[in-house]
């Protein structure tokens, strides 16, 4: 299923947008938006098209569909040891907005939130359109998170927790114990949780994904878990994501905080409809994706280490390579540019309002493809970077 012959470069020209194939000149490999370039799995299309075949598109019930949320719900007790009911889960119209939603219900002005860094910008947007501030703790790539330094950014006014696991753009996969330290810290300081799990199917083994509210039921009482639908199928364009929230009174701050109730959010039937197939359906096409994927990290990081200047660890989880290029005497704006202009090849430059400052020094690039287009976009950047390397 993920072979060159399943990478639909026309179609892709013509849908992919967010830096991707219909953003760039023709020509041009993008290796940016964490989008994967294949088609999604059969079973989702062919649950839209019953759902088309009935010619009706009724206002469905603001809290969500029973069948998503039942679905969501399944998911969550048997993949993630959670005990989650469908009374606990909201359906959104992305694992982003329901980072935004989050912040939303649970930061005020003035309130601080603690996010990593480096990671992805979201996490800043959310809490600073709350009015908040948002209190940065570096986990350089390849590093343990540092719970001493951890517990003195912590404040009368910090709130809210960011977990970013697995963590984009580094790869990390945060481990049962670091998970049992930030919990206890969480519970001792009277914070909450906001988990964003988007990339959990997206682990490489040894390597295993634990999410944090299944580890003690005081976790999980103060967690608000976030997942989503893009990178694990290939739904971006759908819009489709999840919160989670045990914890009754948390649940009905986020479902108010939605504006669901009202019709001017909600999360669209369709991509509902979408989702539940996936969760129900495509559990071996997802097991065949994460099998392809880690070919394709070993590939690529192996081949990246080989370019003059360039230095990368073998990500955990994601499907993205986070590369240290401070060995060619190139910032990451330089070589992005160097990259796109003269390998045809775009990548996204670790710059603070992309990542936060931890990612200095670094490029980030996908490897959600077909290994023939991995391996022509590496030919065209190891070719460029030897050529300009003194």
């Amino acid at each position: 299923m993920f072979d060159p012959t399943h990478v639909d470069l026309p179609t892709l020209r013509k849908r992919a947008h967010n830096l991707r194939w219909a953003t760039v000149p023709p020509g041009v490999i993008p290796l940016t938006a964490a989008d994967p370039d294949f088609p999604c799995p059969a079973p989702v299309t062919e649950a839209i098209a019953a759902f088309l075949a009935k010619r009706y598109f009724s206002y469905g019930p603001p809290e969500g569909l029973p069948e998503f949320r039942d679905s969501m719900a399944r998911f969550f007790q048997e993949k993630r040891n959670i005990p989650a009911s469908p009374a606990s889960i909201l359906p959104v119209d992305s694992a982003a907005f329901g980072i935004y939603l989050t912040c939303k219900a649970f930061l005020q002005p003035g309130d601080e939130a603690i996010l990593f860094d480096p990671v992805d910008f979201l996490f800043r947007y959310a809490i600073e359109e709350a009015q908040a501030k948002a209190i940065t703790l570096p986990i350089p790539a390849g590093s343990a998170a540092d719970f001493g330094r951890l517990k003195k950014l912590i404040t009368p006014r910090t709130k809210l927790i960011c977990l970013c696991n697995p963590l984009n753009p580094t790869g990390k996969v945060f481990t049962k114990d670091e998970l049992l330290e930030l919990g206890e810290i969480a519970c001792q300081h009277d914070l909450i949780i906001l988990s964003d799990e988007i990339w959990s199917d997206i682990v490489y083994k040894p390597h295993s994904f634990i999410s944090i509210a299944s580890l003690d039921p005081g976790f999980c009482d103060r967690t608000v878990t976030i997942t989503g639908f893009s990178k694990s199928y290939g739904l971006a364009g759908l819009r489709i994501g999840a919160v989670m929230a045990s914890n009754r009174k948390h649940y009905t701050r986020l479902y108010e905080a939605s504006l669901h109730q009202s019709t001017v959010h909600g999360a669209n039937l369709l991509s509902q409809v979408a989702a539940t197939a996936a969760l129900d359906h495509c559990g071996q096409w997802l097991n065949e994706f994460v099998s392809h994927l880690h070919a394709m990290r070993d590939h690529c990081v192996s081949r990246l280490n080989r370019i003059p200047g360039f230095a990368c660890g073998y990500p955990e989880g994601c499907y993205v390579a986070f590369a240290d290029i401070t060995g060619t005497g190139r910032s990451a704006i330089e070589i992005r540019d160097l990259l796109f202009d003269q390998a045809k090849v775009a990548v996204v430059p670790g710059l603070p309002e992309w990542f936060g400052p931890g990612a200095a020094g670094h490029i980030r690039l996908s490897f959600a493809t077909s290994k023939a287009i991995l391996d022509e976009a590496l030919d065209r950047i190891t070719g460029t970077i030897r050529n300009k390397t003194p």
